[in-house]
């Protein structure tokens, strides 16, 4: 009887737990690739890939677009005056001056009232207490007295009384009384500046019209629309002056006015 002769195939030797990992790496790949394809098996035809997609979207042209500025402006008659007054004393002592300022505060303060003005629109803005220096021909500096000083913001809301008003605080204050500005406003911006800002949303709106027409093109929708910071200057303020005025102060309220500027990107089509 021959003898049956087996062949082995030689292995290379394996470390300890090398083939489960093996099977197990190989089992973990089945189940990746197998993930990976089933959407390509679910989508239904025709469908676009995300790799397709991307690529159509970097062929695909940039929408062309304009920016503009625009510029708007609303005036209005003010229905406020804010006036800022106070009163100054020079003594020889800083108590004397703080006591001769705090007298005429209070008569100023009094005549305001007097004319009508509420608490809520009076309202302290500085106080300072300062020596006063003198110097001597040798070039030395002296201390001589000390200067008080006290100004305040008042609102007039009947403005056709400011001139009134003004007069009642120099009578009451006499040498020591100041009259530092008036600034005449709006009590409420809400209306104006909005009136401003469809001037300036028009402005814009024309001039991409334009730059669309003159392009070529038609005007798009908006893609964006930012607004700055809208200002309303008024007049400047009357220079620092002894209040020596009197009752019936000539004023010239004029208008006020509101300015808005904004920035506008439209596409062109």
């Amino acid at each position: 009887m021959t003898p049956r002769h087996t062949v082995t195939p030689s292995v290379p030797e394996a470390r300890p737990g090398a083939w489960c990992g093996a099977v197990a790496a190989a089992a973990l790949g089945g189940v990746l690739l197998l993930g990976a394809a089933a959407p390509a098996l679910a989508a239904e035809p025709g469908a676009v890939t995300g790799a397709a997609a991307s690529a159509a979207a970097v062929r695909a042209p940039k929408a062309t677009t304009v920016t503009v500025s625009g510029s708007g402006r609303a005036a209005s008659a003010p229905d406020l005056a804010v006036l800022s007054v106070g009163v100054e004393a020079t003594r020889k002592t800083a108590k004397e001056a703080l006591a001769a300022q705090s007298a005429s505060a209070k008569a100023l303060v009094d005549a305001l009232h007097a004319q009508g003005i509420a608490d809520r629109d009076v309202r302290t803005e500085n106080l300072s207490l300062s020596p006063v220096y003198t110097q001597s021909p040798g070039g030395e500096s002296k201390v001589t007295g000390y200067q008080a000083g006290q100004s305040f913001s008042v609102k007039v809301r009947d403005i056709d009384r400011t001139g009134q008003i003004i007069g009642a605080a120099t009578d009451a204050t006499g040498d020591a009384g100041r009259i530092n500005g008036v600034v005449f406003d709006v009590a409420d911006p809400t209306a104006l500046r909005a009136k401003a800002r469809e001037a300036a949303y028009r402005d814009a709106h024309d001039k991409a019209a334009q730059h669309a027409r003159l392009s070529g093109h038609r005007l798009g929708r908006l893609v964006s629309l930012t607004e700055g910071e809208s200002t309303r200057p008024g007049p400047g303020a009357l220079p620092s002056a002894p209040a020596d005025g009197g009752e019936g102060v000539p004023l010239a309220p004029g208008e006020i006015e509101e300015h808005v500027t904004l920035t506008a990107v439209f596409e062109l089509v």
